[in-house]
């Protein structure tokens, strides 16, 4: 991942917001035009505009108080979260590169930063936002049976994996009441093709003294479509854990628009 030096943009540490010069102070020079050439502009100094957009997200933030998450679009939610890091900048860009809120957070960071006015900081800190929600959500099949929460492992599945660039092989490890006892990513490769040896997933089951796992992959093309090779190395991988006392539930595939069930399918 190529990483652009750090500038004035990614070293910017946010002051509170104890006043209304101190918040254009915490904006200072992040998209001027000559950052460097001259110090930044104080309060009475900055143009109409500027002050047009500071009362606009202000009535923002008031709506998101009175009324909840459901009154925002998604780039007034983007505007919010990002107003201490890319102050007087529209966020729509981010959306129209990428589709989605979800687009937006599972982008890499390289991506992410082709966007003008998004830096290494700001790109990590939407890297961040999406991490935090992949815990909670993954915190959500702790100590859970798992294959009665079965929505909530296809949301942390998605959430996880949907927007990965490259394949992942993911396995969900259970013990005998169904709960999960590891989460563990198994592999990565290329945009069509993650090398899987069934030996080392039946190995690892019995390191954790699971009893049944659950096999995850996604396709970076978006088609969850299980391939002919999805097929036989999941009744490889059934084959080989059968004998042992450890059961396939599925192996679900994750695209970016849905997933696919091979065992919905009735290929295992």
């Amino acid at each position: 991942m190529n990483k652009r030096p750090a500038s004035s943009q990614d070293s910017h540490e946010p002051a509170e917001e104890t006043g209304r010069d101190d918040l254009f102070a915490d904006e200072r020079g992040y998209f001027a035009e000559h950052v460097g050439k001259r110090p930044p502009l104080k309060a009475d100094q900055l143009p109409g505009a500027a002050e047009h957009y500071l009362g606009h997200r202000e009535r923002l933030r008031d709506k998101y108080r009175d009324h909840g998450d459901t009154s925002l679009a998604d780039y007034e939610i983007l505007e919010l979260l990002l107003f201490r890091s890319i102050p007087r900048r529209d966020t729509k860009a981010l959306l129209a590169r990428f589709g989605s809120l979800a687009g937006v957070f599972g982008a890499p960071t390289s991506l992410l930063q082709e966007i003008k006015g998004i830096g290494e900081s700001v790109a990590l800190d939407l890297k961040l936002v999406a991490t935090v929600g992949q815990r909670i959500l993954r915190s959500e099949l702790r100590e859970k049976q798992v294959l009665s929460s079965w929505s909530s492992v296809i949301d942390y599945c998605h959430a996880a994996m949907a927007y990965e660039s490259r394949e992942q092989f993911r396995i969900l490890f259970l013990d005998k009441r169904n709960a999960l006892i590891a989460d563990e990513i198994q592999g990565k490769g290329t945009v069509d093709h993650t090398p899987v040896y069934p030996r080392e997933v039946v190995r690892r089951a019995l390191e954790l003294s699971a009893t049944a796992i659950i096999l995850v992959h996604n396709h970076p093309s978006g088609d969850p479509t299980p391939s002919r090779a999805d097929i036989d190395m999941t009744k490889t991988i059934v084959d080989t854990a059968k004998p042992l006392g450890i059961t396939v539930h599925d192996h679900i595939i994750i695209g970016k628009d849905g997933h696919a069930s091979l065992k919905g399918l009735r290929l295992i």
